[in-house]
């Protein structure tokens, strides 16, 4: 028999050996102690224990599952909004599949999320509906479910879920020589300057959240005879993906230039500045995600050599069956 419950304080070490016997791709990385799971979930300042709905083998009193949900951001960044409910992870161990256990943790996480008031229901993190797993899965952001996850779009079609985003992760390797050129540098050059700054000020409480334990830089360029910033992109260590990797790896996060400004090619000297600052700093790979439906951000990708290495998707249900 299979007994449902929410999170106990005590179950950490079986989420531990779930979390590694289930996901073993190239987004994601085992975990060796529980110090992670409270680095990147527990301590979140929003996590409940009814957050976690546990399937429990009686007969041996094992976890052999569990469903992970939260709730995505208000539109200010600076709250919770209940309205958007977020299913972040469904995980049911190999040898308990194909019983109905990975469809009523999920009957039971949408409960759970609907009784708090959601009205929309999403399968998969990506920024910036991505309360959980940040830091854990999916790389240099939240990407949503990634492609490496081949039981997973079968199980949503079943239980009424279709794609509705896609997000590229592209990777660029550093340990090759960078030959990025383009005419409009050397007069950009003149005017911008390269900066490296430990980040000081997180943009919200959401950003907080989600950034606060990565230790980021900012790299920004900025104007000489105003002394502003005119473009700038957070970067940070990927620990535990450089392991499963093999290469010391790098993540590029919320590359932004100031609107009067684009069109310049000040995004893609940026990108090459951080680019050529990661390599000095031996870093073998930089990883930088784009939605799929953002033409002028995938060229930038493409212009400087990153390739899609995968692809990640969040799923929904039409709001009318939710």
């Amino acid at each position: 028999m299979i007994r449902y419950r929410s999170g106990l304080n005590t179950d950490p070490p079986a989420v531990l050996e779930l979390w590694n016997e289930v996901l073993n791709g190239r987004g994601t990385y085992p975990i060796r102690n529980t110090l992670h799971l409270e680095r990147w979930l527990y301590s979140k300042p929003y996590f409940d224990n009814e957050d976690v709905v546990a399937a429990v083998d009686e007969e041996t009193n094992v976890l052999i599952g569990l469903s992970l949900v939260g709730h995505g951001p208000g539109q200010e960044l600076d709250r919770l909004d209940l309205s958007r409910g977020v299913v972040c992870a469904v995980l049911v161990k190999p040898a308990f599949r194909n019983r109905g256990i990975g469809r009523e943790l999920l009957r039971r996480a949408e409960d759970v999320l609907k009784s708090r008031g959601s009205t929309q229901i999403q399968v998969g993190s990506m920024w910036p509906n991505c309360p959980y797993l940040y830091g854990l899965y999916g790389g240099s952001n939240s990407p949503g479910i990634l492609s490496g996850e081949v039981d997973a779009v079968p199980f949503l079609t079943c239980s009424g879920y279709a794609p509705t985003k896609t997000m590229l992760v592209m990777h660029k390797r550093l340990d090759v020589p960078l030959t990025i050129a383009d005419t409009r540098f050397g007069m950009l050059r003149r005017r911008y300057d390269p900066q490296a700054l430990r980040l000081s000020t997180i943009p919200t409480w959401w950003h907080e959240c989600m950034w606060g334990l990565l230790e980021p830089t900012e790299i920004r360029l900025t104007d000489k005879l105003t002394g502003l910033p005119a473009a700038r992109a957070i970067v940070w260590e990927l620990e535990g993906f450089s392991w499963r990797w093999g290469m010391p790896s790098v993540g590029i996060l919320d590359l932004q230039v100031r609107d009067d400004l684009r069109r310049l090619g000040l995004g893609k000297m940026l990108l090459v500045q951080v680019l050529r600052m990661m390599q000095d700093q031996f870093f073998a790979v930089a990883e930088l995600q784009v939605p799929a439906d953002d033409p002028i951000a995938l060229g930038l990708c493409r212009s400087l050599g990153f390739d899609e290495v995968d692809r990640g998707r969040i799923y929904e249900r039409p709001p009318e069956i939710v």
